[in-house]
């Protein structure tokens, strides 16, 4: 923990019009809601339209939930229906959409579109329509593999719309991901593209789509729907059972009453890592999932009529259902999308976006933060950015010098940034700050938002640990947007998450280390398993990454531990130099053992002799996968055995060979 971690206040401009503007209500409604709990989940939930009233506000019997029994809802009626009522909200933009290939000037993109409510609401209806004629029923999943573009959110409302259950798999997935996913949900219809332009690139979905669909697992699949991002490129289709958008979903015109739906009902399912290996299919219901969606967009972006809100999450990923898809649109905000790669065509590319639409809200993530702060260092400053009043930090730990270049270098230093700590399991943020009322701290989340009572404890007695201490983050009590349960695994779903030791029975042990300050604001730390024990000491390996990112010469950092004789783990740092840095090495102006010195005395320095790392390898790119996250699983393999060996389909721009040898 930071021993005197800098302090900053809301500005008084933002927070006298917030929603939430002053400490003293924020820790009111805190109050309230562990005080008053059903009271407080009944005023919110005086938010959505409710086909038919609930009548009990929650059931809980570990680790089952059910929350807004006997009520009666429609996810899509709550994102578009309830807002075409009134002409003006009817005909205002709910996507702006951007693509990725520019005009010959290299100055303009060369696809803009703007769709209204009432623009979304023609085309959730007639993708409903076209799901209906192809024989979807509630309750029937089905898959949606697309790219960054507004038919994706279309397809997720028309699922929503009908009551069937939609899974989402992220675009950069492999033919085997996307099949085994369709095998694990049994899905019955496909929604692909035939592709989306990335880094420059064509990138042809459709022929991945096709690929997997001639796997055994992808047997389910009936009918595959085609939209044609641009027509001008090949797309095969077979006879029989894919369909082009043009002719199946735009010729349909029938109106499609959203259907009742039980507060329980599945609403989605969503495919997130496990530490087996096999992907867990998380299921979130209807109700409870999209009164926190609704919520925490409003509370946490401070969500106004005029807002031009940017999140650059993919779809595929639980942010970019909860945050791009269903929580603004429920609160009738205007939401950017954009296609493609944030350095193409060069640096510049976000920082002039947000100009050319003005974007007043952006959430994105570190490893984006620190891939701009690499960047050409004076690319923010080719843009104004002057319409920006909020912005957002999502996916894992940010670092203090990174929050500070983002609150500095995009902010302008007047924007308030809500650093928010959530996990698919959670359905949406459950720490944060009221960005209108909180002092926020660089490498600090927050405190629990309302109606979440979260607690750091010791992992070993399940008691909460003292301030300045590390433990598990666990959360206590439920909560309306938590996963129901995994598909097809219930048990599973209770042994990983609810009664995960004999210390840590009936609370949700989210499996991330955090430590508490003396004011109650949580410091993540990062995941259970990204820990390294030396000599019976425990170190995140999220505070060594920041402390190694925090040197002038270092842009990335991933910190892995492997088996040591002696100490029991020894800890192993993989880093990627700054581009400046990168070249005084080919230079042979920098000498790679006196860099890798000083970083450990830099380690020492920051955190102390136990934590420098035992070896440091330099890097030119670290394995990510294609939505930007730092496979640490795969670093610590070639740590221990010299070579990697596991699946590597996923990730983007990773070449073994770019590391040097130790």
């Amino acid at each position: 923990m930071s021993p005197d971690p800098k302090k900053f206040t809301p500005p008084f401009a933002f927070a006298k019009d917030a929603h939430v503007g002053s400490s003293a209500l924020a820790d009111a409604f805190r109050e309230t809601a562990a005080s008053q709990p059903d009271a407080f989940w009944r005023e919110l939930a005086k938010a959505l339209v409710w086909k038919k009233p609930f009548t009990q506000v929650l059931d809980w019997r570990v680790p089952l939930a059910r929350w807004f029994e006997g009520g009666q809802i429609n996810v899509s009626e709550n994102c578009i229906d309830k807002h075409l009522k009134n002409e003006n909200q009817a005909n205002k933009t709910a996507f702006i959409w951007e693509g990725e290939p520019m005009d010959p000037s290299g100055k303009n993109p060369k696809e803009v579109r703007r769709l209204s409510y009432l623009d979304l609401a023609k085309l959730v209806n007639q993708i409903a329509s076209a799901l209906r004629t192809a024989g979807i029923k509630k309750g029937d999943r089905v898959a949606i593999y697309m790219p960054l573009v507004p038919e994706t959110a279309a397809s997720m409302l028309a699922c929503a719309r009908i009551g069937a259950v939609h899974t989402v798999i992220f675009g950069g997935f492999s033919k085997t991901a996307l099949a085994d996913r369709i095998e694990d949900s049994k899905a019955k219809v496909l929604i692909t593209a035939d592709g989306t332009y990335r880094k420059g690139q064509w990138l042809n979905l459709k022929n991945i789509a096709d690929e997997a669909l001639e796997l055994p697992q992808s047997k389910t699949i009936q009918t595959v729907f085609v939209y044609q991002r641009d027509p001008t490129q090949e797309c095969k289709l077979k006879g029989g059972r894919d369909k082009t958008w043009k002719d199946s979903v735009l010729t349909e015109n029938a109106k499609i009453a959203p259907e009742s739906l039980e507060s329980e009902d599945p609403l989605f399912i969503l495919y997130t890592s496990g530490t087996t290996g096999k992907p867990k299919g998380l299921f979130h219901t209807q109700a409870g999932y999209l009164l926190w969606a609704h919520w925490t967009s409003r509370w946490l972006f401070d969500l106004k009529p005029t807002d031009i809100y940017w999140c650059s999450a993919d779809f595929g990923w639980i942010t970019g259902h909860t945050y791009v898809a269903y929580g603004p649109l429920s609160n009738g905000s205007t939401v950017f999308i954009y296609e493609g790669g944030p350095l193409y065509p060069d640096a510049s590319r976000f920082w002039k976006m947000i100009d050319r639409h003005h974007v007043t809200c952006f959430y994105t993530s570190p490893t984006a933060i620190r891939t701009f702060m690499r960047s050409d260092p004076a690319a923010p400053k080719s843009a104004k950015k002057d319409s920006l009043r909020i912005l957002g930090s999502v996916g894992e730990p940010i670092n203090p010098e990174a929050w500070e270049w983002f609150h500095r270098e995009i902010g302008n230093s007047k924007c308030p940034i809500v650093d928010t700590y959530w996990q698919t399991e959670t359905g949406g943020v459950v720490i944060s700050t009221f960005p209108g009322a909180d002092t926020t701290k660089p490498g600090f989340a927050g405190k629990p938002l309302p109606g979440i009572e979260a607690d750091v404890v010791a992992l070993d007695t399940g008691y909460p640990v003292g301030p300045g201490q590390k433990g598990v983050v666990v959360i206590n009590k439920p909560w309306p947007a938590m996963a129901r349960g995994i598909w097809g695994d219930p048990l599973r779903f209770e042994k990983t998450y609810w009664n995960t030791s004999p210390a840590l029975q009936g609370v949700y042990v989210c499996a991330d280390f955090a430590m508490k300050d003396e004011e109650g604001d949580f410091q993540i730390e990062g995941r259970m398993d990204d820990v390294i024990k030396i000599s019976g000491h425990r170190l995140g390996s999220a505070e060594i990454e920041s402390a190694l990112v925090g040197h002038s010469q270092i842009a990335e950092a991933a910190a892995v531990g492997i088996p040591d004789p002696v100490k029991g783990q020894a800890c192993v740092a993989f880093v990627t130099p700054t581009d400046f840095a990168l070249k005084e090495l080919d230079d042979g102006k920098i000498n790679v053992e006196e860099l890798k010195n000083e970083l450990r005395s830099h380690i020492g320095r920051e955190i102390g002799a136990l934590a420098k790392p035992d070896q440091i390898r330099i890097a030119r790119a670290l394995p990510k996968t294609r939505s930007g996250k730092i496979m640490r699983r795969l670093l610590r393999e070639l740590a221990e055995k010299g070579k990697i060996t596991g699946d590597t389909t996923t990730l983007e721009d990773f070449n073994p060979s770019s590391l040097d040898e130790e």
